[in-house]
């Protein structure tokens, strides 16, 4: 968002987008996996994609707080648009010459909810599910029932027994 900012009273929704920056959290293997593909990819519309909190993000957004892209990628427009959520990765399809066809899909009711699926598979992430892939920091489980969130710990909840015979004593 390099320029001036719009007024507070103007609405940016009918303001043509030139270029976009894509915030991502680099401290997630999603996000430099996405970060990585975004630099193949041709595209219809400069991105410039910058690790969320970074002094470069900083002076280029200076109104996003400091986590607010973490959970999920931000994307700004160059005239002040703030995408995120389903937006933010239908914007991002939108941007990229071979996947424009599949936002124009998506960006209706029925496929809002799909586009961020529809980012990571056209990207290739299989995410953690890979052997040897490192873990993301969310909630790990195992097949024993074991489980472990980086909040709680570890806790256990016994597999289904679900069409066994009871024990007997």
């Amino acid at each position: 968002m390099t320029g001036p900012a719009p007024a507070p009273d103007r609405d940016t929704a009918g303001i043509p987008v030139r270029a976009l920056t894509v915030l991502y959290d680099d401290r997630s293997p999603v996000g430099r996996h996405l970060r990585d593909w975004l630099a193949r990819r041709p595209r219809l519309v400069p991105l410039d994609v910058l690790p969320a909190g970074s002094a470069a993000a900083r002076a280029r957004c200076p109104g996003l707080g400091p986590g607010d892209p973490l959970d999920e990628i931000t994307v700004v427009g160059d005239s002040g648009q703030v995408y995120r959520g389903s937006p933010a990765w239908i914007v991002l399809l939108w941007a990229l010459r071979e996947h424009r066809p599949l936002a124009h899909r998506l960006a209706g009711p029925a496929g809002a909810g799909a586009a961020r699926d529809a980012v990571l598979t056209a990207a290739g992430w299989r995410g953690p599910r890979r052997p040897g892939a490192p873990w993301d920091g969310l909630v790990h489980q195992r097949a024993d029932g074991w489980s472990y969130h980086p909040v709680t710990g570890w806790t256990h909840a016994p597999p289904s027994r679900a069409g066994t015979a009871p024990a007997s004593r």
